[in-house]
């Protein structure tokens, strides 16, 4: 029995941000040989049980929809003239439409505005809500026209601290890295993986997702660490010979220990993108040029730098089972609000 395809979806509303969805979800059904399905939801459906058989009698919500169809196929015939497209006129609002055709889909692509949304919104409503609950990846088309049209190049990832394997543990690529290395594949570009960290000051040492910190992952038990912070303080109190330490050697050694604990996490930073990224590349598939990027600094701000030179931004989102509410994180709200560059935001169960 063959493997189903399933396509690639995208919503269509007759907007210009629309256009840009398309075309960008026209490319990446091309790219994985999928079939395309254009959905547009219109409620009046919902209400109408019977639809004349002549266009002169058609109610003009009927036709305005229609028309929205019938422009977009064609569009995105013309955009990529191989490729299989279907088109899907829902009975619904927009999020429940695409909601429901994500359940059955590669990848759900949506505009980053439609046309009811004031342009003084980043990002409507409709995408960010299907951003924070499909069970599909997500691609919120948005950025910079170059970005856009995909001239860089290059996919970035964002890798956080929780993806990181367990000691013995050997992990495979979680599904956003898979999203990620497949789209740059694809593209016979880059992939370039960030990892933001920062450096704990003394009282950070309890907070967990510091790299080395009491309870995290990167770093060693509780006690153990504390032990040696209150032997290099007593140290420093001391001096190099014994007597009270003077004010410029506490400072001396202030610098040594700042420095020596940015080297650390500099080092536990890449080890981590090793460990992340290690048997994502070795699948037997072409070869695709790695790049690991840590860096010091929120997360939110390197994401949205690394996404200024970036076709595309990859980021995971978890899924809660039995949770319905808004599942993204302040993360992944700052890049769909601000990227410049396409998002994709992928769930992990």
């Amino acid at each position: 029995m063959g493997t189903v395809e399933l396509p690639v979806v995208v919503g269509v509303d007759g907007s210009d941000a629309a256009s840009d969805a398309l075309d960008w979800a026209a490319e990446m059904a091309g790219r994985r040989g999928l079939p395309l399905r254009i959905v547009h939801a219109s409620l009046w459906e919902r209400y109408e049980g019977y639809i004349p058989g002549t266009a002169a009698d058609r109610p003009a919500e009927r036709l305005h929809s229609e028309a929205v169809l019938a422009t977009a196929a064609e569009r995105a015939g013309r955009r990529v003239p191989a490729l299989k497209v279907m088109t899907d006129l829902a009975a619904d609002d927009a999020v429940t439409a695409l909601l429901h055709a994500g359940k059955s889909a590669e990848a759900l692509v949506v505009g980053s505005r439609g046309r009811g949304e004031f342009a003084s919104l980043l990002l409507g409503s409709v995408g960010l809500g299907i951003a924070a609950r499909a069970q599909c990846p997500v691609v919120v088309v948005r950025g910079r026209p170059e970005n856009v049209r995909g001239g860089m190049n290059r996919v970035v990832v964002g890798i956080a601290e929780r993806e990181r394997p367990g000691e013995q543990e050997s992990a495979p690529p979680s599904a956003a890295v898979a999203f990620a290395l497949r789209e740059a594949r694809l593209r016979g570009g880059e992939l370039e993986a960030v990892h933001a960290w920062r450096c704990a000051g003394p009282e950070d040492h309890s907070r967990p997702g510091n790299h080395g910190g009491p309870g995290t992952r990167g770093g060693r038990g509780g006690h153990g660490a504390h032990e040696e912070q209150g032997a290099r303080e007593a140290q420093g109190m001391r001096g190099t010979r014994g007597a009270p330490a003077t004010q410029g050697e506490r400072a001396a050694q202030g610098t040594r220990e700042v420095q020596s604990a940015r080297e650390a996490h500099e080092w536990r930073a890449a080890e981590l993108l090793d460990e992340t990224l290690g048997g994502a590349t070795a699948a037997g598939l072409p070869p695709v040029p790695v790049a690991h990027r840590p860096v010091e600094g929120p997360a939110r701000k390197a994401l949205l730098d690394a996404s200024a030179h970036a076709d595309l931004l990859v980021v995971g989102a978890r899924r809660r089972q039995g949770h319905f509410g808004m599942q993204l994180g302040l993360v992944n709200h700052a890049v769909l609000h601000h990227a410049k560059c396409p998002v994709a935001v992928v769930p992990v169960s």
